[in-house]
């Protein structure tokens, strides 16, 4: 009995296990695209950038900061060095006299402090590494919109293979029930065999297309999972509907592209330029630095007793503060040169700015009439599908009393098919023109955030 109640309990365990991984994962089109920006790794290494300039804008700033050195130095002269002095000190002009001079063991240690009172191409240095950091910051946010648009065009574009995958399947349910009439019409000799052949070809090719799409969808759903790095393993369910709109409202007249990333990251740029050109003419400029030092400094002849301080043996100290003036006088024009390429760049970088500006404007007027006129074409494919439909059912209504053939049938079942495809282009083109807007006018924002 013991045994058949752990057997059970080990199955029902077994189940619980298998449920909880096997557990559909639904996802919306927003949370696709936070996840995304969490766990890609082309956003992690724009926020590693990010945080190592950062630590740029630390190390420029220290140009500022005092800086602190403590020497020390012992030396042992094994053969004290050796002067000459006038013999006619010891009564013998004419002559000179080596003598050693100094101690066998010389010791010196000093502390010593350096301190920037104006600097101002270290305080230009400092506003580049800002810039620097506000750009690297901008490539963040451009690196994450390229996966939103990505991330956006891809949930699409599964959407709509899913909605194909639906209307096959309906295609398939149709021609079965015809087939299954046609099948009765030649059993009971009212029909023809050919005809019989003919709508199974049809519904074979239906199921190969059905199988197609299961695999693209399956194709597609991985890359979604690849791209927000869920393990393959996992299923998951976009829950959001293709026919959904991505804009908030119609779209109208829009010249205002400030918040187009690509335009600050030029704007910044731009900012960029200016400050180098403020960086070497600093150059010109003179540099003061505060100074100090203090000192110590023991002569001794024997080794013993080194550190005891005594009359034959005691530490002399030194100290000094002043300052540093530093004045660029001529460096053969290199300055000069170098602050007029800076000039020639920053007119370079206006110039691309300018001409960005107005290229957005045509895309954006481009995309406005891409997305009125994909807008129109759903809607009249939607139509047009309704309409295939009809004339499809009253051909094989109209077969089923003899008054229609099969090439009848099976060219209007072309046609609604072809109508389907027709729908879903213009279903997907739509979204990608919602989606162009989106990027230019900085809407796309509105999906990395809920």
């Amino acid at each position: 009995m013991k045994s058949i109640i752990l057997s059970l309990t080990c199955i029902l365990l077994s189940i619980n296990l298998y449920a909880q991984e096997s557990e559909t994962i639904g996802l919306s089109l927003q949370e696709c695209v936070q996840i995304a920006i969490e766990r890609n790794i082309n956003v992690e290494k724009a926020r590693i950038d990010l945080e190592k300039s950062g630590y740029k804008v630390s190390e420029t700033r220290s140009a500022m900061l005092p800086r602190v050195n403590v020497n020390g130095s012992f030396t042992d002269f094994i053969e004290k060095s050796k002067t000459l002095l006038p013999g006619i000190i010891v009564g013998r002009p004419g002559t000179n006299l080596p003598v050693e001079m100094g101690a066998q063991y010389n010791t010196n240690a000093s502390v010593s402090i350096v301190q920037v009172l104006y600097n101002q191409t270290a305080l230009t240095a400092l506003k580049i590494a800002k810039q620097m950091e506000a750009m690297t910051e901008l490539g963040v946010e451009k690196v994450s919109e390229e996966l939103t648009a990505e991330i956006s065009k891809l949930y699409f574009l599964t959407l709509t293979t899913a909605k194909q995958q639906t209307l096959v399947e309906e295609n398939i349910d149709r021609i079965k029930r015809l087939s299954d009439i046609i099948q009765l019409l030649v059993e009971n000799g009212m029909g023809r065999e050919t005809d019989f052949e003919r709508i199974s070809v049809n519904l074979e090719n239906l199921y190969t297309q059905q199988s197609n799409i299961k695999a693209v969808q399956e194709q597609q759903l991985n890359m979604i999972k690849y791209l927000l790095e869920i393990p393959l393993e996992e299923t998951i369910v976009l829950t959001d509907s293709v026919e959904m709109s991505l804009l908030l409202q119609a779209p109208g007249l829009f010249s205002d592209f400030s918040e187009h990333i690509d335009i600050q990251m030029l704007e910044a740029q731009l900012e960029m330029n200016r400050l180098n050109e403020s960086l070497i003419k600093a150059g010109y400029l003179p540099t003061l630095s505060f100074v100090g030092s203090y000192g110590l400094t023991g002569y001794r002849d024997e080794f013993k007793n080194y550190f005891r301080s005594s009359p034959e043996s005691d530490w002399f100290s030194s100290s000094y503060v002043g300052l540093n003036l530093s004045i660029p006088i001529f460096d053969g024009f290199e300055k000069r040169s170098k602050s007029r390429q800076a000039r020639l760049d920053y007119q370079k970088t206006a110039m691309t700015l300018d001409n960005t500006k107005e290229r957005f404007n045509v895309n954006y007027q481009n995309a406005m009439n891409n997305y009125q006129n994909h807008k129109n074409n759903v809607e009249r494919q939607k139509k047009n599908i309704a309409l295939a439909e009809k004339v499809y059912q009253e051909t094989a209504l109209k077969y089923r009393e003899g008054l229609a053939t099969m090439s009848d049938v099976l060219q209007d079942e072309l046609g609604l098919s072809n109508a389907q495809s027709a729908y879903l282009n213009a279903l997907y083109n739509f979204k990608e023109a919602e989606l162009n807007i989106m990027s230019l006018s900085g809407e796309i924002r509105n999906l990395m955030t809920y």
